[in-house]
């Protein structure tokens, strides 16, 4: 992990680093071989020194300044009056530096060749082409510090929105249970104290252990387990409720409070203390990675003898929070017939 790292941060010098010992390594092999006639080996390898050196030079003048400066005006004829002067002087700086090795070599062939016409022009096109290739180095790098950071801009909003998203559910959780916890002490139910104990441990799931990315999915069944036992003190035990868990949830990652709105929903939308008909039953099966999560519950009749619909945001949030965290890795199914309300969650974890 620590050289990965490494070479995540040093990715472009390692590139560069690469390219140069590369490029080297080819040069000194070519004069080896086209100039057999040279015994002297650190003469090649001085001339390749100062080819390599001086060409690089010229390739992160044009990589730090000349190109930026290009980028920033946009006005190529400038950028190329601007480069070509001082790349040419460079290349008859260069070409003085190779008659300096070999002057004194007694090789009047080689001498003639370096002081050639021909040998200017092959030598200095040559060098323009590794100087582009920098430059375009240069275009590769910075479009993918463009793509990181749109990347990490995208990741930041969905962040965001995500704790927006869990913002909006905990006042509603709130409410809800304040709501019931007014109501046990107005009738000075002997439960409080058990009330204000769970609601105590779900408080502290809600405001630390859900500010993480995943939980373990054993905390999440006991915020749920917590819940029920609430409304069931509210609803005075009457209404049945069944809460089965099926499968090996030890080691098992989820997404915190992603399973508890439609919990929320089915006793607000389908329970109530005066139906004796109003019943829940909640699934929690584990298959491997895929987790299947099924709510039941009976409808109530409103008055005017339609069935109650849920009203409130919670769903809508909770849809936008699996889109953000499951993206093409869930399946939400939806069935209301017979009095009944059924929904189905599943997650590919």
């Amino acid at each position: 992990m620590a050289i990965q790292s490494f070479v995540q941060r040093h990715r472009n010098l390692i590139v560069h680093l690469a390219f140069w010992c590369a490029y080297f390594s080819f040069f000194f092999y070519q004069i080896g071989f086209q100039h057999s006639d040279e015994r002297n080996l650190a003469r090649l390898l001085a001339d390749a020194i100062a080819h390599v050196s001086v060409i690089a030079i010229a390739s992160y003048m044009n990589y730090f300044y000349f190109l930026p400066r290009f980028l920033k005006h946009k006005n190529s004829w400038r950028y190329l009056f601007e480069f070509i002067i001082p790349f040419f002087l460079l290349h008859v700086f260069l070409i003085y530096l190779k008659r300096q090795i070999y002057i004194d070599s007694g090789n009047l062939n080689r001498i003639k060749v370096v002081y050639s016409t021909s040998f200017f022009i092959r030598s200095f096109i040559s060098a323009m082409f590794i100087v582009i290739f920098v430059g375009m180095l240069k275009f590769v790098e910075d479009w993918f510090e463009l793509e990181a950071r749109k990347k990490e801009v995208e990741n930041e909003k969905l962040i965001a929105e995500l704790r927006f998203l869990k913002a909006q559910i905990n006042p509603h959780f709130l409410f809800n249970t304040l709501n019931n916890l007014y109501s046990l002490a107005f009738s000075n139910s002997p439960n409080t104290t058990e009330v204000i104990a769970k609601l105590s441990k779900m408080m502290r799931y809600m405001l630390y252990d859900s500010n993480h990315a995943k939980v373990p999915l054993e905390k999440e069944i006991e915020y749920i387990e917590n819940y029920i036992s609430l409304e069931k003190l509210r609803l005075n035990h009457q209404i049945p409720i069944d809460f089965v868990v099926k499968g090996n949830t030890s080691q098992v990652m989820i997404v915190p409070l992603v399973l508890i709105t439609f919990l929320e929903n089915a006793f607000k939308h389908g329970v109530s203390g005066n139906d004796p008909n109003s019943w829940i039953k909640v699934l929690l099966l584990i298959d491997g990675k895929i987790c299947t999560y099924t709510v039941e519950n009976s409808t109530l009749i409103a008055i005017n003898g339609h069935t109650k619909e849920s009203s409130g945001i919670g769903l809508q949030n909770l849809k936008r929070r699996l889109e953000l965290s499951y993206p093409d890795s869930y399946e939400l199914k939806v069935e209301n017939k017979d009095n009944k309300h059924r929904i189905q969650l599943k997650i590919d974890l």
